[in-house]
């Protein structure tokens, strides 16, 4: 008796007619009735009314001594809340060994169904993901292709955008696919290449949203390797400055805008500068209408701009005013 009223299992007793007759603390802990109100009721109380052929079934097979296989289902508790439990019945006999009722375990089983259909849901969420970085990446091969004549050079440029897009995809993972802080994202995609002192951030705190941190960080990770090839960080002069802010457009909603400067000792003509590569794509066209945004690149040697320009709610995770923006910034 001891290990029934121990036990963390609701345990109920019943005879042939599905009359309660035993009830232990851990069947009140997860049905809610005392075993004053339990004992000599129906167990019927506790089914669900779709589900109540089950305890017929239960019966016929008890009173024919024919085993039953543990099984899941559903539980209502006093409140009327149902409970998933993990059934384990075993028929009770007399001295003379005739079965006079059974004895029923119930395990709740809430949380592992709710991690099952968690798993599901992540499984299908990581489906869609892997489909999109699928996308991504094809668009970056048939693009780098389209620019590069040289075998070597495109495989260079395409291991280097993918690894890019696998510094997005880490934040993603380590937020469980929730987003990502702009800080962080311009912080990663910038690390590789050093100079850390020689990048301003300015902004407020903010959370992009997972497509946003995926094309932003693209856009991130071009603007960062022409900087490290021809621009700003290879010099010890050059200086990047990256400002974010988010405007107030009343009626139409909050706009982001974010704005990549960055100067150097010119190490490039006009015409060098004005050869178009993926990286233009990409700042120009993929990166905006993937944000349902806008964008505008300078460039002069010595100098490049770029702005980006975008709807707040395509951009940020529940975007908050523009006036509480202003109130938190990176300094």
């Amino acid at each position: 008796m001891a290990i029934v009223d121990s036990s963390f299992d609701a345990i109920v007793g019943k005879d042939l007619d599905s009359i309660i007759t035993d009830w232990n603390p851990a069947a009140q802990r997860m049905f809610g009735y005392t075993a004053e109100e339990a004992i000599g009721q129906s167990v019927l109380m506790l089914i669900p009314d779709g589900l109540r052929s089950e305890e017929i079934d239960i019966i016929e097979r008890i009173k024919r001594g024919e085993p039953v296989t543990s099984f899941d289902t559903v539980r209502q508790r006093k409140d009327g809340t149902l409970v998933f439990v993990s059934l384990t019945i075993s028929p009770i006999k007399d001295s003379a060994g005739r079965i006079v009722g059974a004895s029923k375990i119930a395990r709740d089983i809430t949380e592992k169904r709710e991690n099952e259909r968690r798993i599901r849901t992540l499984l299908r969420e990581v489906n869609h993901r892997v489909k999109n970085q699928f996308a991504v990446i094809l668009s970056v091969i048939r693009e780098t292709a389209n620019r590069t004549a040289d075998k070597d050079e495109f495989i260079e440029h395409v291991r280097e955008r993918i690894t890019g897009l696998s510094r997005s995809h880490d934040l993603l993972v380590s937020s469980d696919w929730s987003g990502a802080s702009l800080f962080e994202l311009v912080q990663e995609h910038l690390r590789p290449f050093g100079h850390e002192e020689r990048v301003t951030l300015s902004g407020p705190l903010v959370m992009l949203t997972p497509n946003a941190v995926q094309y932003l960080g693209m856009a991130i990770h071009e603007l960062g390797t022409n900087a490290a090839k021809y621009g700003a960080l290879t010099d010890t002069t050059g200086l990047i400055s990256i400002a974010w802010q988010v405007v107030k457009r009343g009626e139409q909603g909050d706009e982001f805008h974010l704005v990549w400067e960055e100067t150097s000792v010119p190490r490039q003509t006009e015409a060098d500068m004005a050869r178009r590569g993926f990286g233009n794509v990409v700042l120009q066209r993929i990166a905006p209408q993937s944000m349902s945004g806008t964008s505008a690149i300078t460039r002069e040697p010595g100098h490049i701009r770029w702005e980006l320009q975008a709807p707040a709610a395509t951009v940020l995770v529940q975007p908050a005013t523009a006036d509480e923006y202003a109130g938190s910034r990176v300094p």
